[in-house]
């Protein structure tokens, strides 16, 4: 059984393994390239906050994207074009008549290919992710924010949990549908909704955030996504949506106070009567002001990482299930 899966799926196999090797001559180049200028720049920099350093996520752009963009990419790609062909190419060509008719059963038939494409589709995205985490990995480091959607989904372990999820998937939607460019499709579609669902509707769910004061400093305001008064009436609220650095901010804008509790007004603003613009920052910054923000600490991304790794583990167990019953039980 191994052999012949083998021979049904090396094209799928060497295709992925020539398209890694092109990607990671590329990736190596630029990541030596990146990590040499990161070093250098910081050498100048040691606190990292200077324009060289800063410059390096603008020159690095492009790998720095194509890297996250095809790990997050390839999972679906391998569920598509692996996944979903597994059963249903049999089905469409009525190949199964005869295979599902020799000694070996139907279950182990599913065991070992779903273990044979899953391995393979485990290590093709772990070592491009492996690969992809090295060369962002100073570029990570000037953002400081690996909790953002996309970067979250392209590091650390989820990409594995992503691939062997797609490959159940298509598997599961290829016996339901029986054909096998259809199948593909579905499984893209749903695929790519699963991803765009649980970033927004499970993720944050997943620990409690922590609610917190964040103070008003410079560095804040320079970071605020958004800061400054909802309207120019008397009683307009000064709001800031602030962030913490490392950590997923959760919240939008919120009313900033003073030390005493009391929200702030354009009629009880402290620095009304400052026009320069620095001035007007440097004031607010003495202020003693704060902004209640809620968020996921920094320290909990692997908690994170884990948590998303066995929910998708286990949607993976119960399509591999619900494959293995409508295999045996149901399908003629």
């Amino acid at each position: 059984m191994t052999w012949l899966t083998w021979r049904q799926f090396r094209t799928q196999l060497l295709v992925a393994l020539a398209a890694l090797s092109a990607v990671t001559a590329y990736l190596l180049i630029s990541g030596f390239q990146l990590h040499n200028a990161y070093n250098s720049a910081l050498a100048g920099c040691p606190n990292g906050g200077c324009s060289p350093v800063s410059q390096l996520t603008t020159q690095y752009r492009f790998p720095y994207y194509l890297g996250t963009g095809l790990v997050l990419l390839v999972p679906g790609l391998i569920g598509a074009f692996w996944g979903a062909p597994l059963i249903a190419r049999e089905l469409e060509t009525g190949t199964h008549r005869l295979i599902w008719n020799q000694s070996i059963t139907r279950t182990r038939w599913l065991a070992v290919k779903l273990v044979f494409i899953g391995l393979a589709a485990a290590v093709t995205t772990g070592l491009l992710s492996l690969l992809v985490s090295w060369f962002a990995s100073p570029l990570d480091r000037i953002n400081n924010n690996r909790f953002t959607p996309l970067l979250f989904s392209a590091r650390g372990v989820v990409p594995l949990s992503y691939a062997a999820f797609a490959v159940a998937l298509g598997t599961c939607v290829g016996l339901l549908i029986r054909r096998s460019v259809p199948a593909m499709a579905a499984t893209l579609a749903v695929f790519a909704a699963v991803q765009i669902l649980v970033p927004l509707a499970v993720r944050p769910h997943l620990e409690s955030p922590v609610r917190g004061d964040v103070a008003l400093t410079s560095e804040a305001m320079k970071s605020a996504s958004l800061i400054g008064f909802t309207d120019r009436t008397p009683a307009a609220p000064f709001v800031a949506d602030l962030n913490v650095p490392g950590a997923w901010v959760l919240s939008g804008a919120e009313p900033v106070r003073t030390s005493s509790g009391q929200a702030l007004t354009m009629a009880t603003q402290p620095c009304a009567t400052v026009s320069d613009a620095a001035a007007h920052d440097a004031c607010l910054a003495n202020a003693d002001l704060h902004a209640t923000v809620s968020y996921q600490p920094a320290d909990r991304y692997w908690a994170f990482q884990w948590s998303e790794t066995a929910i998708f583990l286990a949607l993976t167990a119960g399509l591999v299930g619900f494959s293995a019953w409508w295999l045996r039980g149901r399908l003629a």
